[in-house]
């Protein structure tokens, strides 16, 4: 499966105020337009279910996902339940710095058409690197710094097997 990892280094800020900012995923389409709509569902304890409307490329993807929050680790964990991936799943993990937070998002998923994955897997790669930057940028401000981004497309990752 695909694999994409992005680092935003964030100025300016605290871990818990860094994490709690993410975990506020009602208010991610205030932030950002990348983001169209979101309904969350308090599931008890930290569990939330959540629904989701992205723009991704010149289209809209559409998912619910299970989402389990550690405010201890600060780290967030999602798998998609329903939607449009035929696989969706991966974290958010705040970790504070010396003079910066650093919030690493890490994503897996599958879009369910292994005939094409040699030509779509890269494109929808750089696809959620673009719209999970636009993400972090709306949420956390123009000031973050977005390290090189790790996307392994499924066919490159096979390679490697």
């Amino acid at each position: 499966m695909p694999e994409v990892i992005l680092d935003a280094l964030v100025p300016d800020a605290t871990a818990p105020e860094v994490f709690d900012r993410l975990r506020d995923f009602a208010a991610y389409p205030q932030y950002t337009d990348a983001v169209r709509e979101v309904t969350v569902t308090d599931k008890g304890g930290d569990v939330l279910d959540s629904d989701w409307s992205v723009n991704f490329r010149n289209g809209i993807l559409c998912w619910s996902e299970r989402d389990r929050i550690d405010a201890d680790t600060l780290t967030i964990d999602f798998v998609q339940t329903d939607g449009d991936f035929d696989q969706f799943e991966g974290s958010w993990k705040v970790e504070p710095g010396q003079d910066t937070v650093t919030v690493r998002f890490t994503a897996v998923f599958d879009l369910g058409m292994p005939s094409l994955a040699a030509i779509i897997d890269p494109i929808a790669c750089d696809a959620l690197v673009e719209a999970i930057g636009l993400i972090l940028r709306g949420l956390l401000g123009e000031r973050i710094t977005l390290t090189q981004p790790k996307a392994i497309p499924m066919a490159a990752a096979a390679g490697d097997a």
